[in-house]
């Protein structure tokens, strides 16, 4: 972004209630992670025509910021087109959004393409280091009119609520079918400037859905500039955080869904069984001793017909018995370890007769 190349002059802000801060802070990513999908509203003007569409999305996304560095985000994209008298018209919104709901970077784009006097307007918000860089590029015709470059610190930013990151507050609004009351919010306005924005609760209402006759709760967003007029939106959600409308006052258009979608169910975790720890009396268990009587007939049988496969075992242990009787030493493990070390492996072939005067390995470990 260019604005980042030079310096920008610093814009002082207003501050966020307390409660806003805090209300932020409590939305946690397991809140957010339902709020993740994509939707689509068509525009009708007052006698009921299409005149446009509107279409938000919002999934997972990796944001590499300066110096290589990545941080787990969202990516918002929302975009809008229609046709008023006659006149095309439409904006476009892609943002990364932090856990934190902390706008990364931001581009958002709006338009009006009248015949002689076509206006754009590009607004480009960037986080750098320890400040929010705010381009606004404004165009008539093919001409350039006006760029403005300003920054914020954002230390003073706590508690604000970009356009991007409003769409996300939204819907975890809708999902908890309540509104912090007395909160203080930022926001940026028309300008791109640091202005207050609140939120208010407008009770549950009925909408019809294609044929379904369905309850929304309605969310009013206020946005108002330190100087003009100020703007104020109207959203009905479903239960799951979908968008059933949405109302500019004092535009004649309105976002609605034509189609009932699919609502997103969260899956409660159930906790886990706990069974209480029995005594196993296994011998008075029939089936249990059952299963022990045929193990132990398994091995038995095992093991004779391995000691028939090898004759050399009994005459090998007959051997060791027949020396160990005789000898009679204190330390068995001892003996036994000397006894067989030369059957052995990996020990070196060796003479079987030890001199009497050479020391035992096994005696300083065994």
């Amino acid at each position: 972004m260019d604005a980042a190349d030079s310096p920008a002059p610093v814009q002082r802000v207003l501050a966020a209630s307390e409660g806003a801060t805090e209300f932020l802070s409590l939305i946690g990513p397991e809140e957010l992670s339902p709020c993740l999908f994509a939707e689509s509203l068509v525009m009708v003007s007052e006698s009921g025509q299409p005149v446009g569409q509107l279409s938000v999305s919002v999934r997972p996304a990796c944001y590499e910021e300066q110096g290589g560095q990545e941080e787990d985000c969202y990516l918002v994209r929302a975009a809008s087109q229609s046709t008023v008298n006659d006149v095309p018209c439409g904006s476009s919104l892609t943002a990364y959004i932090s856990k934190r709901l902390e706008t990364l970077e931001q581009h958002q784009h709006e338009y009006v393409k009248f015949r002689e006097h076509p206006l754009d307007r590009k607004t480009h918000v960037v986080k750098r280091g320890g400040r929010l860089v705010v381009k606004k590029i404004i165009e008539e015709g093919e001409h350039e009119v006006q760029t403005q470059s300003f920054s914020y610190s954002c230390a003073s930013l706590h508690g604000l609520i970009s356009e991007a990151a409003n769409l996300l507050v939204l819907r975890v609004l809708a999902r908890r079918r309540a509104v912090p009351q007395n909160t203080t919010f930022l926001a940026f306005d028309t300008e791109a400037c640091i202005c207050t924005a609140t939120y208010t609760a407008m009770g549950f209402q009925k909408q019809l859905v294609g044929m379904t006759e369905v309850e929304v709760f309605a969310v009013e967003r206020a946005v108002c500039p330190d100087e003009g007029i100020p703007m104020a939106w109207q959203f009905y959600f479903l239960s799951d955080g979908h968008l059933a409308r949405r109302v500019q006052v004092g535009s004649p258009a309105t976002m609605l869904v034509l189609q009932l979608p699919i609502l997103i169910d969260v899956d409660e975790v159930e906790p886990r069984p706990v069974f209480e720890k029995k005594p196993l009396d296994w011998e008075d268990d029939v089936q249990l001793y059952s299963q022990f009587l045929d193990r132990k007939e398994e091995l038995q049988a095992g093991h004779a017909s391995y000691a028939r496969r090898h004759p050399e075992l009994r005459a090998l242990l007959a051997d060791f018995l027949q020396l160990l009787l005789l000898r009679k030493p204190d330390d068995v493990l001892t003996f036994a370890a000397e006894f067989f070390a030369p059957f052995a492996a990996q020990r070196p072939p060796g003479s079987t007769f030890r001199a009497s005067d050479q020391a035992s390995p096994f005696r300083g470990r065994v």
